[in-house]
């Protein structure tokens, strides 16, 4: 019988076609002669010989392909690949993110005369204009949105608003400022307000403003490079005159100012081509585009082969003369043989064996196993209940994360990804980015289903707003359970009840931005024992250096004129972790080796024993909260509560347990990461929570690493953190040695680092024992008797998946300030919009 929810499907089904079944008449019989038996064995070894001393046809099908069934069975169709709807704790997502109407609504508010701005619409601004730069959702207050969501109904949510960045770009000082608008939606209680109690600084320089316009830079570079336009084709085959079949593109490094009184960047040339980062030319332009007044930018130097020169006259005065001293042509530098550099296949390739077959692909046989609420964007699992959120700074954000009802996390959501080069060029050694400035959530594309997700995923939109409109993205999030492939907790035993296992199943929540070359893979992996993984992995393009002898030491060649240049990269994760309740501790917990001596030692082995002991220390003051693990890892950091404990007395809590690669920045001192990610100088820190510290970092500050708008060390001022409300500010990264298995893409197998949340006495014991996804065996009564099993009902299920949909990418959707979806785009302008200042193609 099909079991509950299941559709039988006939074996006529054309879904059937081509599946052989083996009928009981047709099963070897045990009455059949020894001599047949033996000789179906010969031919057996002869065909498996032949098996593997051929290559497999594409047609070829093997054992698992035939379906083997009694001839009165029937095939059920499994259930439905949607998930169960969710029962979110509350009607209102406290932490939603804005929606189009209701940023249109704000947009047309603050453009309206009364208030006196002076704006003028995004997408006909320019920057030496009053525009709104950014719209998006500004988080409630802790207390208000606890209230709200632990008594729903008595309580009302909390007043929505949103925070509006703004730039007065007409202004005699010319500033950036942000702004409190609500509540919402708008209405005649809506009013606006300076939102400065979050920032160390208040009006933002100019100079360090975001990206206003795509193409920012090209009044200048349309001035500085057509002139080089023959040089340049005789010195490395390429041009940027402005023109459709340009060869050349740019792309500028960052920090562009160090406090804000000027906006200066080396543009760096690369040849037009599919992944140009790893294509550069060794050509650089330092040039000077501070203030609002493109005639007033100008270039500042010019780089070629380690010859600087002040002007462009000087340089082509070296040209001319012959005194230039020119780089050596390389097979790697012909336009036409850039192809290495794309994600096609080799075609000097073999195919691997049994490659042309499709891999292995998760179903829930028994139907999905977690739930989701796609209108409140609410998912639980297996005790697990969270809400998402979204914004353009950094993308996926989760929040009242609870377990079997009771909150262990407020909130866990990124905060900023700084990748610091080191080279021995122009380019190289003076990039340090804080990827936060480009906005990681409006980095965020369509995913691949199928193959950054698996094909029963399901998938949750996102929307983000800037200057121009807005950004909609139906597959910004996606969801999934899978078997982790190993048991999360077993033993072989043969007393009763000792011999058993549970499945490690886990829920996986993703997404994937893609800022200009790197693309980051951000999972939140959700296991049945109370543990969260925190996973950051990478891929992408390297951004890659001029190979040349003079690097030796800042990375690896990749190809003859391409190297892969030095790098950190380290992630910044806010975890305000609510351990039974708010008022927690930080403890430090390590291990030491002691040498103990005891009466009952025997003489054999001496009086003594060298062994290890555990050290237990309460952290006090945030001054002292700075960390970083202890060599060994002999020791890690916890959040406690002292005043609840479990059945045995200890104090409920939860370990921050390092992951993959454990790290934090290398270079400290630099002035182009001076202040402006202090929080990278550590594996982790805690501070006490405030509302008025809501971020390590924000997106102005990559470009003030000398007075940065966030200070993360201005959070630790000698407070004490003993059971109070604690955040814990955790890293992850990797020190980037690249290698020529980076080209064309670095592989997220390798570029991975995470951090574990795991209970640390928060239960009385392992509550993954309460999952019916076990199995306990049983010794035989007797000798020889059969082992026995108790699977607690939850058998294997056997049915018919629905069939894998069509592929299909459809990328994003966009909409104009007006909320009206724009037309389809090309291909180039959405690289534009996509690539910003990693790739800029002048234009006429």
């Amino acid at each position: 019988m099909a079991p509950a929810g299941y559709e039988p499907l006939s074996k006529g089904d054309p879904e059937l076609e081509g599946v052989a079944e083996l009928t009981s008449s047709s099963r070897p019989l045990r009455s059949r002669p020894r001599l047949v038996f033996s000789l179906v064995a010969l031919f057996g070894l002869i065909g498996i010989s032949a098996f593997y001393a051929l290559s497999p046809r594409n047609s070829a099908r093997y054992a698992a392909e035939y379906l083997h069934s009694g001839a009165d069975d029937r095939l059920a169709k499994c259930p439905s690949g949607l998930p169960p709807p969710a029962t979110p704790p509350t009607k209102v997502n406290p932490f939603a993110s804005l929606t189009i109407d209701e940023t249109v609504s704000i947009g047309d508010w603050l453009l309206a005369p009364e208030r006196s701005l002076n704006l003028t619409r995004g997408d006909k601004a320019q920057i030496s204009d009053n525009f709104i730069y950014h719209i998006d959702a500004f988080r409630p207050a802790k207390k208000d949105a606890v209230a709200y969501l632990d008594n729903p109904d008595t309580t009302s949510p909390p007043e929505k608003f949103a925070r509006v960045t703004i730039h007065h770009g007409a202004a005699s000082d010319p500033y950036v400022m942000d702004y409190l608008v609500g509540p919402l939606p708008v209405s005649e209680k809506t009013s606006m307000r300076e939102l400065t109690e979050i920032y160390h600084r208040d009006r933002i320089p100019y100079n360090a403003r975001g990206f206003t316009t795509l193409g920012e830079l090209t009044p200048l570079l349309v001035k500085i490079m057509p002139p080089l336009a023959d040089v340049t084709e005789d010195l490395f085959g390429g041009s940027a005159r402005g023109l459709p079949n340009d060869t050349l593109v740019a792309a500028t490094m960052a920090p562009f100012s160090f406090d804000g009184s000027f906006r200066r960047a080396w543009v760096s040339w690369r040849r037009n081509t599919p992944g140009p980062w790893l294509h550069p030319v060794n050509f650089f332009q330092y040039v000077d585009f501070t203030g609002t007044d493109p005639e007033q930018w100008k270039l500042l130097k010019i780089v070629y082969n380690h010859q600087v020169f002040n002007t462009t006259e000087a340089f082509l005065a070296a040209y001319h003369d012959g005194t230039l001293k020119r780089l050596p042509e390389r097979p790697d530098q012909d336009p036409a043989q850039g192809g290495w550099s794309t994600r096609k296949r080799p075609p000097t390739s073999s195919v691997r064996d049994l490659d042309h077959l499709p891999g292995p692909r998760s179903v829930s046989f028994g139907g999905l196993r977690f739930r989701v609420d796609r209108a409140l964007q609410y998912v639980s699992w297996m005790g697990w209940g969270m809400y998402l959120g979204f914004d353009r700074d950094m993308g996926l954000s989760l929040w009242d994360l609870r377990l079997k009802g009771e909150r262990i996390i407020y909130e866990l959501a990124p905060q900023e990804a700084i990748a610091q080069y080191a080279g021995n060029d122009p380019m190289q050694t003076t990039t340090a980015w804080l990827d936060r400035f480009f906005g990681m959530g409006s980095a965020v594309r369509d995913m691949i289903p199928g193959y950054d997700c698996p094909h029963e995923a399901v998938y949750l939109p996102a929307t983000t707003h800037n200057f121009e409109g807005s950004i909609r993205r139906e597959r910004a999030i996606c969801i999934f359970e899978q078997d982790s492939g190993r048991p999360i907790t077993r033993h072989t035993g043969y007393a009763d009840g000792e011999f058993g296992a549970t499945r490690g199943y886990q829920l996986v929540i993703r997404s994937i931005s893609t800022v200009g070359n790197y693309d980051y893979l951000f999972d939140y992996i959700f296991q049945i024992d109370g543990t969260i993984e925190v996973r950051l992995s990478a891929s992408g393009y390297l951004q890659g250096g001029y190979w040349e002898p003079a690097q030796e030491g800042y990375g690896t060649a990749i190809r003859e004129t391409t190297m892969g240049s030095l790098h950190d990269h380290v992630i910044n994760y806010k975890v305000d972790l609510d351990v039974a309740g708010t008022e927690n501790s930080l403890l430090f917990t390590s291990t030491a080796q002691e040498t103990v001596t005891q009466p009952w030692f025997e003489d054999d082995w001496g009086s003594e024993v060298v062994q290890q002991k555990i050290s237990k220390k309460i952290i006090e003051t945030e001054d002292d909260a700075l960390l970083k693990f202890p060599p060994n890892l002999q020791g890690g950091y916890s959040l406690i509560n002292q005043d609840a404990t479990n059945r045995w007395g200890i104090p409920r809590g939860y370990a921050i347990h390092p992951g993959y690669s454990p790290i934090h920045n290398t270079v400290v001192g630099s002035k182009r990461l001076l202040n402006n990610a202090n929080w990278a100088r550590y594996n982790l820190a805690v501070s006490k929570r405030k509302d008025t510290e809501p971020t390590s970092s924000c997106q102005w500050n990559l470009n003030l690493p000398g007075d940065p708008v966030i200070d993360f060390h201005k959070f630790f001022d000698g407070e004490n953190i003993t059971q109070e409300d604690l955040v814990a500010w955790v890293n992850v990264g990797m020190h980037h040695l690249p290698q020529a298995e980076d080209a064309p893409n670095t592989r997220t197998n390798l570029a991975a680092s995470s951090f574990f949340l795991t209970p640390l006495n928060y239960f009385d014991s392992d509550v993954s024992m309460e999952s019916v996804n076990s199995v306990l065996l049983s010794a035989p009564a007797k000798p020889g008797d059969p082992w026995t099993f108790d699977d607690y009902g939850v058998a294997p299920v056997n049915c018919i998946p629905d069939a894998v949909p069509p592929f299909e990418y459809t990328g994003v959707q966009t909409f104009g300030l007006d909320g009206k979806q724009a037309p389809p785009t090309t291909a180039e302008e959405m690289r534009k919009s996509a690539e910003l200042f990693h790739r800029i193609k002048i234009e006429l």
